[in-house]
């Protein structure tokens, strides 16, 4: 294997920052094709920034974010977090308890692992499961999860979203949803309800998927929740500090589904063409995408990889050969490698020919482990 740890997909992280920095600086960022739904923005004007102060910032701007914030995902109040992870982990540390457990379901396995991984911290019983009729609340239970679109934007059935939040209530248990994307592409796309609008307790999004915003998080529920809550980020450094609160709030202002519905005509004709060369190619919301092991059984030669590891030497080559950016170089550890074409935000110029292109020279490149891994980590 190439990427072994999460050691590993931080430094292929790094080799992908590197790039994208000598592609800007040498040829244009025009050339420069970010696919990964992930590209956010930060919209203000010169007035606004030069308010930018520790405690100016937040004095001008939060009082804002509260109303268009609750415009955009309901609920009674909001809290602006440096990272959607963030405020998973301050949720988790304000209501769950030592040996409770914490349920969770979404539409298809695996979670976020920030969901896992804040619930070890507090030693908390975890599990997870996309089969609805396979889910239960056990008793001492804590909280409720649940992810509205999954990162490879598989979107929750609304009739179980509902249920599942009334399976909890009916104990008394809070629900958080984890709405990353969902925010957006639930309620635009799939025309569902916002979370808090179905009952949820707590929702949180990401300010930057699909949407102009800031690599982010804002929460959304009841105001007794967000405030308890709220005490965590603080105590811990959690919160979003003053640039990034304007960016939300502008970020906001400014969003328009219109791309989102776009998307949906452009992804069929993209997939029309893969069809031509390739036959795992899937479409998803918003674009199309190929999983790890759908990508390593398009190849013709033998190798010696894992499939993840065929998913990062493809989006490498897509990036250092035609400045097409796709999550998995760029990732946080424990993402997806799922290689995803997200064609809300950005329309790339034959997009098709260029992905033939770069799958021919992962079948070049793949028989050598040892190139494979000078393109993912620059040595």
């Amino acid at each position: 294997m190439i990427v072994n740890n999460s050691l590993d997909e931080v430094k292929k992280r790094e080799n992908a920052l590197a790039i994208i920095k000598d592609w800007v600086l040498n040829k244009s960022r025009e050339s420069l094709y970010d696919l990964t739904g992930l590209s956010g923005g930060f919209i203000a004007s010169p007035s606004e920034i030069d308010l930018l102060e520790t405690y100016v910032g937040p004095a001008i701007f939060e009082e804002e974010l509260q109303k268009v914030g609750i415009e955009h995902m309901g609920g009674e109040k909001v809290l602006p977090l440096n990272r959607t992870s963030s405020g998973i982990l301050a949720t988790i540390l304000a209501l769950v308890s030592e040996n409770t457990n914490v349920v969770h379901y979404l539409a298809e396995l695996p979670a976020h692992p920030s969901i896992p991984r804040s619930c070890a911290l507090v030693n908390a019983n975890y599990s997870e499961t996309d089969n609805f009729d396979e889910f239960t609340i056990p008793e001492n239970t804590s909280l409720v999860v649940i992810t509205g679109s999954t990162m490879d934007h598989k979107v929750i059935d609304l009739e179980n979203f509902k249920k599942v939040i009334e399976m909890a209530h009916d104990k008394n248990i809070p629900v958080m949803v984890d709405d990353a994307s969902g925010a957006r592409l639930r309620t635009v796309v799939f025309n569902q309800p916002k979370a808090c609008d179905l009952g949820a307790d707590i929702s949180i999004t990401s300010t930057d998927k699909l949407m102009s915003g800031p690599r982010g998080g804002l929460m959304a529920g009841r105001s007794d929740l967000i405030d308890e809550i709220k005490v965590k980020v603080n105590q811990f450094g959690l919160e979003a500090q003053p640039p990034a609160i304007l960016a939300m709030l502008n970020g906001i202002k400014n969003f328009n589904g219109d791309n989102l519905i776009k998307s949906f005509s452009r992804k069929d004709e993209l997939l029309d063409l893969l069809n031509q060369n390739f036959n795992n190619f899937k479409t998803t919301p918003t674009g199309v995408m190929i999983t790890p092991k759908d990508l390593a059984s398009e190849l013709k030669v033998s190798h010696n990889l894992s499939d993840n590891d065929v998913a990062f030497v493809f989006s490498f080559i897509l990036l250092k050969e035609h400045g097409i950016i796709t999550i998995p170089p760029v990732s946080m550890p424990g993402a997806s490698a799922t290689i995803r074409f997200d064609l809300s935000t950005s329309d790339a110029f034959n997009l098709n020919k260029k992905i033939v292109s770069s799958f021919n020279n992962l079948e070049k490149l793949v028989i050598n482990e040892d190139e494979c891994r000078e393109i993912v980590f620059n040595f």
